[in-house]
């Protein structure tokens, strides 16, 4: 469930696509809302995905990505490696270091993504087996995080209601991320 996404000031483009990265974060954090620790690690489906290994992973290909925009250097096998960890959580990476992690992460990109002089900036992206890579603008980084934030927020929301079967909407009210409309009114 996608909430609503407040309209940019006129000519933000950094602050309409910051809003959109931050909604799916949102669907990402409430699909752990009231989830105990052994909930948020079970894998309730053939997939080996728990809701915590999706924040994880989104905490940290998002911190990758921003390392790769501010023109870090990444070596192929160590970031592998770290793509291959970032599913399974660790007996310390708990819901609540995790989330404070991935909050972390997103003030990074905002403070990022606010400082750099145009969205128009590019940076390399190295080559992989997958993607020839090349220079990107800082444009292209963002819609690509709000890409993969929403298709892992969809893998969320599956797992989630794989447990105790509550949905998107579900959440969304009852954390007040949103009010529940008057559905009334519609009929």
């Amino acid at each position: 469930m996608p909430v609503v996404v407040e309209n940019e000031a006129p000519g933000d483009e950094r602050g309409a696509l910051l809003a959109y990265l931050e909604a799916q974060r949102g669907g990402v954090r409430r699909a752990l809302h009231g989830l105990t620790e052994e909930q948020a690690r079970s894998v309730p489906s053939a997939s080996a995905l728990s809701v915590l290994g999706v924040l994880k992973h989104l905490a940290h290909g998002e911190r990758g990505w921003l390392r790769t925009m501010r023109g870090g250097t990444t070596d192929y096998e160590e970031a592998s490696k770290e793509w291959e960890d970032s599913f399974t959580p660790h007996a310390d990476e708990t819901v609540e270091a995790l989330l404070a992690l991935y909050d972390e992460v997103a003030r990074e990109t905002e403070e990022s993504v606010r400082a750099v002089a145009s969205m128009d900036a590019t940076f390399t992206v190295p080559p992989a087996p997958w993607d020839a890579g090349g220079d990107r603008s800082w444009r292209w980084a963002l819609l690509h995080l709000i890409e993969e934030t929403a298709r892992h927020a969809g893998h969320a929301d599956v797992i989630r209601e794989s447990i105790d079967g509550k949905g998107a909407f579900d959440l969304v009210f009852e954390t007040g991320a949103m009010p529940e409309p008057d559905w009334s009114a519609f009929e």
